[in-house]
Formats: structure tokens, sequence, C-alpha cells
């Protein structure tokens, strides 16, 4: 039963009271102080001090300085006005456990009014950080697709200039090549009258030297055909390396300081989604500290979510493997997930690094040794695991629960006892 303090010390003015109460030598971080309009209670234990106070009080202006050896409140009144005493009159054990239960339910309305603010408050702040998002991200789609736009036609232009240079550099290879064959005809009609003035000089027969002229111009038109047919192009192939790249677009296209920014987004969703990330390099500050992911792991677990806490603790075991109570909450995971040879070699690591044994790791050398006997019981192997409770119990020899468990395991090894631990 909590010890009454009715040693304090009080002022006021028409607005405020100043209550001094000393804390009798306890530590300040132990003080809890509950308040509302009309009731005021602090519990240190093993003492307690309660007043129920003569007229209502604004809690929120009111406020409460804790020293190493004294609490200083500084209550608001909500009425300007002299008290003729700070607690009520007239007060009795009926009335006060009234006031107690009505404070309670208050206090209680008044943390689930706030706690609906602060989500109300968060998701329109959610809300709000979306539709900016989404309205960056649709500025940022339209500049590309304007650059994109302004590069197909910037190229488009390039190509019709190279076009244009390309038939003008053309016109006078066709000039050169229309006067050629114009000589290359001359000549050969030059060429047809010689012929035809031997044959006529020749005594030779007429037919025949007809036949050779024929003959001589199938030759000069097969070479002009010759000519006048360039040569056909060498075989080859032509090998194309392609540029590794991450995003489609072409590299002559790309912006690397935006898809750095885009990379960037997606790791940050990727945290947001899914806790256990292997890669230390997307990881958030907080999220290296091994001590934060073990917390974390802890309410995991007793939200009963096994599999997330286990996720928790193998990265936090990752950054520190030399910490035991690491390897003991996986332990629980996976006893919880029936997970039984891993919680065995889970418990044992622990036992490792809980060495060498002194009272300040008792406690996490029994919680080692339960586990891992009760994985072995678990698996039926009953001379293992009532090895483990009776180390339990050397450490604390009057726990009632584990001889109790230890006694039901003797008696299943003797075949008294059906198996049912």
């Amino acid at each position: 039963m909590p010890l009454s303090v009715s040693e304090y010390s009080w002022q006021q003015t028409p607005a405020t009271v100043s209550l001094a109460l000393p804390l009798r030598g306890v530590c300040a971080r132990d003080a809890d102080v509950f308040c509302t309009e009309d009731y005021l209670k602090v519990n240190f234990p093993p003492f307690l001090f309660e007043v129920f106070l003569s007229a209502p009080i604004d809690e929120e202006r009111s406020e409460a300085k804790i020293g190493d050896d004294t609490i200083v409140f500084t209550l608001c009144k909500k009425e300007a006005a002299m008290w003729d005493s700070l607690s009520a009159s007239g007060v009795d054990k009926e009335m006060m456990q009234r006031i107690r239960e009505k404070s309670i339910l208050r206090a209680q309305e008044r943390a689930k009014d706030a706690t609906e603010a602060k989500a109300t408050a968060k998701r329109e702040d959610q809300k709000y950080a979306l539709s900016v998002m989404m309205k960056i991200e649709e500025e940022e789609r339209k500049r590309i697709e304007d650059m994109k736009e302004n590069e197909r036609v910037k190229a488009t232009k390039e190509l019709e200039t190279w076009k244009e240079r390309q038939k003008r550099a053309e016109k006078p290879k066709r000039i050169s090549r229309e006067v050629k064959p114009c000589q290359q005809e001359k000549e050969i009609e030059d060429e047809r009258k010689k012929i035809k003035h031997k044959c006529f000089t020749k005594n030779s027969a007429s037919g025949n030297l007809a036949t050779e002229g024929r003959n001589s111009e199938n030759i000069f038109s097969g070479k002009l055909k010759e000519d006048s047919i360039p040569a056909p192009r060498a075989a080859g192939s032509i090998k194309i390396n392609f540029t590794p790249r991450v995003f489609p677009t072409a590299l002559r296209e790309s912006q690397v300081a935006e898809e750095e920014e885009w990379l960037h987004k997606q790791a940050e969703a990727r945290r947001a989604i899914n806790t256990d990330i292997p890669e230390f390099c997307d990881l958030k500050e907080e999220e290296k500290n091994p001590e934060w992911l073990k917390k974390k792991g802890n309410k995991l677990f007793a939200t009963e979510n096994y599999l997330a806490a286990i996720n928790a603790y193998n990265l936090a075991i990752r950054l520190n493997n030399k910490t035991p109570l690491l390897y003991l909450n996986r332990a629980a995971c996976h006893l919880k997930l029936k997970n039984l040879h891993k919680a065995i070699e889970d418990s044992s690591k622990a036992l490792e690094l809980l060495m060498p044994p002194v009272s300040d790791n008792a406690s996490a050398r029994m919680k080692a040794h339960l586990r891992r006997g009760t994985a072995f019981c678990q698996l039926e192997l009953y001379v293992e695991g009532l090895q483990d409770y009776e180390a339990a119990l050397k450490i604390d020899p009057s726990n009632k629960i584990v001889q109790k468990d230890a006694e039901n395991i003797r008696n299943i090894i003797q075949g008294t006892e059906l198996k049912s631990y």
C-alpha cells in the first residue's frame, strides 16, 4: 500500500497557485504526474500524493518542473480568485472515487482526441505531399517530353541539312558523267569512219569488211557499258556496340541528374514498403543502429508479427553480431514459429556471448536456458531439455513455474506422465 504524503507547501495569487512537493529521496524519473482541472496526483513509489482542488484549474496552461528532490507545480486558475485552502472541503470517499474516475475518463477522451487530431493532420500532410509529388513528377515528365521533342526536331533539321549537302555534292558528278559518254560516242564515230575507209581501199571482200565493222562496233559498245557500270562493293560486316543503360532512352537524350534523383526516390519508396533491405547503402541513419533495430523487432514481436521481427533482428545481427540479446530475442521468434532447430542455435549462441556468468546477465542466461530447453522438449529430446531447465533453476532456485515444468519433464522421462509438454 503506498504511503500518503502530507508535507507540502503552497502559495497563491489571484491567477495562479504554486505548489512545492518534496520527493523524499526518490529519483525524479520515477515520479508519475497526473493532473486534471479539479484533481492532482503524483505517484513516486512507495509514496503517493493526491489533492482534490478547491476550484477548477486550466490544465493546459499549468506546468510542473521536476528537480532532483522537489516537484514545483504552477497551476493556472480558471477564475481569478483567492482560495481558502488548496483542497476542497467536505469530500468523502465516494466523492473522491467519482472524481478519480471522472478525471481518468476525461484524460482518456483528451488523449483520444489528440491522437485522432494527430492522425488527421498526418493524413492531410501525406495527402498534400502526394499531390505536390505528383505535380512535380508531371512537370518533370512534361519537361522531358519537351526536351525529346526539341531533340527530335533538331535531329530532323540536321538530317535535312545533310541530305541537301549530299545533293549539292552529287550534281557535279552527274554533269561529268553526262559529258564523258558524249566524248566516248564521238571517238567511236571517228573510229568507225577510219575502219570504213580502210575497208573500201583494201581488196578484201566487202562482206568481211562490213562484218569486221560490226564486230568493232560491238567491242566498243561493250567497252562503253563496262566503263559506265561501277564495280561491286566489297563484302563486310559492321559491329555495333551499345552502351549499357538502366533507362530505355538513348544516352544523348539522357539527363544524369534527373535519373539519379529518380533512382533515389525509388530507393526511398522501397524503404517505406519493406524494412528487410539487403543493401546497407539504402538504409536510413537510424536503420543502421542495431539498438534501434532491436527496439523495432521488440515492437513487432509484441504485435505477433514474428517474421518481420526476425527480419529486424537479422539486420541488427549483421550490423553487430556480438550482442547476445539479439540472438535471444530471435530465438523467441523462432520458438513462436516452431523453427525449433533455429531456436536452439540462437539460444546456444546467446549463451556463448553471455560468458562469463555474472549476476548482471543472470536473467538473460535463464531465458536462454528456458528457450533452448523448451525447443528440446518440443522436439521430444526431454533429457537435453531437463538439463537446460535444471541450469535455469540453478540461476533462480525459487522460481515455482520452472520447478513445476522441470518436475513434469522428469515425470515424462520416467514414463509417469503423458508427453503433453
